[in-house]
């Protein structure tokens, strides 16, 4: 006796029994909701949070009044997104060539870019952006300033390289490069995971129909670790967003540098740090969704694929 195994029709539903559509409801979503929406009438209805949520965000309560509209300017949240993004595309260029290096076959490149992600990702980052803003970057400055000065000898330019000094660097800037050489060796992993991932079959196939290494690299392999690679991509740059944070410490006027700000000068550590903690969630977890979106576009999309 043969047993038939019994798949649910196009119309029939699918929840298995005992289980309702309500308990199926994304209730921590609906919560997470319901608590913005609090957030945001709380900050329009309290004077006190107004005025600590457009300190955060970079803008003068009287400006708005003066200006309406015109007078909003986000420079907090301008300024917290632009030392995540510029530090991110510095973290992915860093990322694919040391991600590279991973996967050489040249031991002397496998070694370099070893060391590299053994030796960031051991530094917590904080200690890291902290060391590359108060202890390499004057070194650096300083074998500059003595290249310049041997320019100056030997071809007779290279003024500014002599006169070069740490006060010219913006401390955003020192920011960005910190977060992206501390990122850049997580994106090397994420390079290196999704080369491998890609089955041995691939590369072999390239060779036999005369594809050199790079050829097999650049045509075949690289195209299907991008779609791998790209999920792992979206959790980091939401990491980074938190992780921004930590350039307060070198004195950018970032969202949490402002809250420090407006909290010692109106001593409301509570409301301040409240909206601080609002604006970061809004922040991820939109970012989260739309990973999670694109995450389930690209499955939908492979497995379409693997069906024609």
């Amino acid at each position: 006796m043969t047993t038939k195994e019994i798949t649910p029709s196009s119309g029939e539903s699918r929840i298995a029994p005992g289980s309702s559509r309500l308990a199926d409801l994304p209730w921590w979503l609906i919560a997470a909701i319901g608590l913005g929406l609090f957030t945001v009438y709380y900050i329009y209805s309290n004077a006190d949070a107004a005025g600590a949520f457009w300190f955060l965000v970079g803008t003068r309560p009287s400006d708005i009044a003066e200006l309406g509209l015109a007078g909003i300017a986000f420079k907090g949240i301008t300024v917290t997104l632009t030392v995540c993004i510029s530090a991110y595309i510095l973290a992915m260029t860093i990322g694919v060539f040391v991600g590279l290096g991973r996967v050489s076959e040249n031991r002397g490149l496998y070694n370099l870019a070893t060391f590299y992600v053994e030796i960031v990702r051991g530094i917590p980052m904080l200690v890291l952006l902290a060391y590359i803003a108060f202890a390499l970057l004057p070194m650096t400055i300083t074998g500059l300033n003595s290249l310049g000065e041997l320019m100056m000898e030997s071809f007779g330019f290279g003024e500014w390289l002599a006169g070069l000094s740490t006060r010219d660097v913006p401390d955003v800037w020192r920011g960005v490069v910190g977060l992206g050489i501390g990122y850049g060796a997580f994106s090397a992993e994420i390079v290196r995971a999704g080369i491998e991932s890609v089955e041995r079959g691939q590369w072999e196939a390239a060779q036999a129909v005369g594809m050199t290494r790079f050829q097999t690299l650049r045509f075949i392999v690289l195209p299907q670790a991008l779609r791998r690679m790209a999920p792992a991509y979206g959790n980091d740059f939401v990491a980074m967003i938190k992780d921004s944070a930590l350039v307060s410490v070198l004195g950018v006027r970032d969202m949490t540098q402002s809250a420090r700000l407006h909290s010692a000068s109106s001593f409301q550590f509570f409301l301040t740090y409240s909206i601080l903690t609002f604006l970061y969630l809004l922040l991820t977890i939109s970012l989260t969704r739309l990973v999670r979106y694109i995450e389930r576009r690209n499955t939908t999309d492979s497995r379409a694929k693997q069906h024609m």
